[in-house]
């Protein structure tokens, strides 16, 4: 196994809020030991902040291409972050 980090900033389009999308992340995030935090944004859209082992930050994202049901995403953007993350992943206001 890879000991590599990747840490991303995650954006989702499409129908992600108002479904329990936040939650979702939290739960994937949780269940990969990844770090970092998730928001909903005024645009309708749904931003994550995601750094961990790779594998479990490409199952994350994995992840965040399908949403829970009732969502529906139309794209997600993946932009490489070099900041430190914080530690734990949490849901945050916009």
């Amino acid at each position: 196994m890879s000991d590599d980090i990747t840490s991303l900033r995650v954006s989702v389009l499409g129908f992600v809020q108002g479904v329990g999308f936040r939650d979702f992340l939290v739960m994937s995030a949780e269940r990969n030991g990844l770090d970092g935090w998730v928001r909903n944004l005024p645009d309708g859209s749904v931003e994550a902040l995601v750094s961990g082992p790779t594998p479990a930050v490409e199952l994350f994202v994995t992840a965040a291409t399908k949403g829970p049901q009732g969502a529906k995403v139309t794209a997600v953007d993946l932009h490489n972050h070099t900041e430190p993350v914080p530690k734990g992943f949490k849901r945050r206001h916009v």
